[in-house]
């Protein structure tokens, strides 16, 4: 189909129904903890949502402003922190949302929803510059994305695209599925071999001591692919040496995740973070399947009331059980084919959103078809 065939439209005009929803009172125990998804803006740091962080009950749901999103409606984070703000995720299940998503659902005999997943979830920077200059507060409204012009073929070539998309979508979620049961193996044998890990007499300082990182703000860093570790869920910048060795175990020193532990199979540089590298130890997989283990205890053990912080010593006051040097190698030599396999599948899932990343905006501008695509 070519380009010129293709129509422009707001998607106010193409969509079903648009909305936000709200929180049920917090206060409330006989609201929360239900069997109903409730779905927070944080959460569409995910492409798909699976499964929710928080349920409610059915009296949190009928005493609350929250609304119900369904399968196949296309959410959108209209604020948060960070980056958060103009994510957005597609629901392969149905869920309550919380006031700062918004839910989407196309008209299907239109506009295609995979369609508009992917469309919307190429203008995260238009989102983002559309809610600064239109919004006191920075947040994104549903009049906004109402009135956004959206340019599109006919329904077939819709689906074509969205399934050719969908496809290498499935292959990334395939991975990150297998390595989620890869890791939940090494808890596993480590469970076994180490049981009541935090109730010893001795302390994780008495074996190893993390390192601190060294901070470097994101506009000193030199462009490169190499990931710099702060305070976040993800990293804060890229920059082009590093300072650690792989694989490394990475623990966020400072803000609302301080205390997040996190495992890297490629140098990183770590900046506001603490780490267990190779050159500290050669047992990195035993330290971080023990920490990620406790990763609520580190959470609990976060100090300062206006910026939370985890540092080295927080780390190494976490009492343990007696260590046998010979069973930590062990365990190590044990889980290091899991570790590994994950490491390849997340170097294939880099490779892969590459290429969909790099598809998506010529599918989408007409300047290629999924023929010439496939070719």
């Amino acid at each position: 189909m070519k380009l010129s065939d293709w129509k422009e439209y707001r998607i106010g005009e193409l969509i079903e129904t648009i909305f936000s929803g709200g929180t049920p009172n917090t206060k409330n125990s006989d609201y929360w903890n239900g069997s109903l998804p409730w779905l927070s803006s944080g959460e569409t740091r995910n492409r798909y949502i699976n499964v929710t962080e928080k349920t409610i009950t059915d009296s949190g749901a009928q005493n609350s402003s929250t609304r119900q999103a369904l399968k196949g409606d296309v959410v959108m984070a209209s604020a948060g922190q960070g980056y958060t703000r103009g994510q957005v995720s597609f629901l392969n299940i149905d869920t309550f949302i919380n006031q700062s998503v918004i839910a989407i659902r196309a008209n299907e005999k239109v506009l295609d929803k995979k369609f508009l997943f992917y469309n919307l979830s190429s203008r995260y920077e238009e989102l983002r510059a559309i809610s600064d200059s239109n919004s006191i507060r920075g947040s994104i409204t549903t009049k906004m994305v109402k009135s956004m012009n959206i340019r599109i073929p006919d329904l077939n070539t819709q689906k074509a695209i969205a399934n050719t998309l969908s496809s290498i979508d499935d292959k990334i979620e395939t991975s990150k599925q297998i390595n989620h049961h890869l890791e939940e193996m090494a808890t596993s044998i480590f469970e076994n071999m180490f049981p009541n890990v935090s109730s010893g007499k001795s302390t994780i300082g008495n074996y190893i001591i993390p390192k601190r990182g060294k901070n470097l703000l994101s506009k000193d860093a030199i462009v490169g692919k190499v990931p710099v570790v702060a305070g976040g869920l993800q990293p804060s910048t890229f920059h082009n040496i590093a300072n650690t060795k792989s694989p490394v175990l990475t623990i966020s020193a400072s803000g609302a995740n301080a205390g997040y532990v996190n495992l890297w199979h490629i140098p990183v540089w770590s900046s506001d973070s603490s780490y267990i590298d190779t050159s500290i130890t050669d047992n990195v997989y035993f330290w971080y399947v023990m920490l990620k283990k406790r990763q609520q205890e580190i959470y609990d053990s976060q100090t300062g009331s206006a910026q939370p912080h985890i540092y080295p010593k927080h780390i190494e006051i976490m009492p343990t059980i007696d260590l046998s040097e010979d069973k930590v190698s062990r365990f190590t030599k044990q889980v290091t084919p899991l570790f590994e396999s994950i490491g390849n599948n997340i170097k294939e899932i880099g490779e892969l959103q590459t290429l969909r990343d790099t598809l998506l905006p010529k599918f989408l501008s007409g300047e290629i078809s999924v023929n010439q695509a496939s070719k």
